[in-house]
Order: C-alpha cells, then sequence, then structure tokens
C-alpha cells in the first residue's frame, strides 16, 4: 500500500480565478515588493507610501486561502509596513506579517514555533542596527531569515511519516 503524498491545505481550495502556485508566487511577490518599495518613501517623496502599501494589500487579497484568511492581515500587516519606517528597531515587527504568512498559509499549531528565529532576528537588528542606515541590511537578513522559517514552518506542517512496525509473530 502506498502513502498518498501530503498537499498543502490551501491547494485543496477551488479557485475562481488564475493558478495556485501562480496566486502564491503573485502574492508573495507584491507582500515583500510593496514592503520594500515602502520603504523608499522620504519625505519628499510619498508617492512609494502609496504604491508600496496598495502592493502590499493586493499580495495578501489574491493569496489562495479562504476570504477571511486573506481579509485579516491587511491592516495589521500594513501598519507593520509603515512601522519598519522608523529603522531595524522596528524589525521585531515582522512577526506580525509572519504570524499572518502561517495563517493564510493554513498552517496548524505546531508551525508556530517557526516564529522564534524572526522574533529573534528582531532583537538582534535592535542590538547590531542602532540606526536608520542599517535598514538595508537588517531587511536583507530579515529576508533570509522569514524564508527559512516559512520552509521551517512547511515542515513543521507536513504530517510525521509513521515508522513501519513489524507484525509480531
Amino acid at each position: 500500500m502506498t502513502a498518498l503524498a501530503w498537499v498543502e491545505p490551501a491547494a485543496r481550495l477551488p479557485l475562481r480565478w488564475g493558478t495556485y502556485r501562480g496566486r502564491v508566487n503573485g502574492g508573495l511577490v507584491l507582500i515583500a515588493g510593496g514592503l520594500v518599495h515602502l520603504q523608499a518613501a522620504r519625505t519628499e517623496d510619498l508617492i512609494p507610501l502609496i504604491i508600496g502599501s496598495t502592493a502590499h494589500v493586493i499580495g495578501w487579497l489574491i493569496m489562495p486561502a479562504t476570504a477571511w484568511r486573506r481579509l485579516v492581515p491587511l491592516l495589521p500587516s500594513t501598519l507593520v509596513v509603515w512601522l519598519l519606517l522608523t529603522g531595524p528597531q522596528s524589525v521585531w515587527t515582522l512577526t506580525v506579517p509572519f504570524i499572518f504568512w502561517l495563517i493564510v498559509r493554513h498552517r496548524p499549531a505546531r508551525s508556530y514555533l517557526a516564529l522564534g528565529p524572526v522574533l529573534l532576528n528582531g532583537v538582534a537588528a535592535v542590538g547590531l542596527f542602532g540606526e536608520y542606515d542599517g535598514m538595508l541590511l537588517s531587511l536583507a537578513i530579515s529576508g533570509i531569515v522569514l524564508v527559512g522559517s516559512a520552509w521551517w514552518a512547511w515542515a513543521l506542517a507536513r504530517p510525521a511519516r509513521r515508522i513501519p512496525v513489524a507484525a509480531s509473530t
């Protein structure tokens, strides 16, 4: 008897438009790209605030998930993106969009262990990068930590393989 392959819970949802992989990739690019674009705002140039916020919100809206899971992150995640304008001391707030990522991706409770590195990264950013001039490097490191944590959460979401037990004679 062969075991069935594990399928992402969100991949089982019926979609009205697009493909599952296309919507995940597009949503992720818009969420992260909106965050990065918004960081380019200056007091003389506020257009990145509008473009970045819009892209960030659209990214959450196109993710394949049930409606409430796509709507809940909109305001809190966008507020976090704006908070990042204060500099590396706010990097710890990336735990909020990461929690929403886990919610949107239908991750089980055990996957929330992957929050640890994201929070530790935020604490380290405060110590390593005191001023805003370290924000670019801080965001780059945070991006690596977020991607690694998301993969770890994915691995934690997969059901454990059962070890076959030999029949007793």
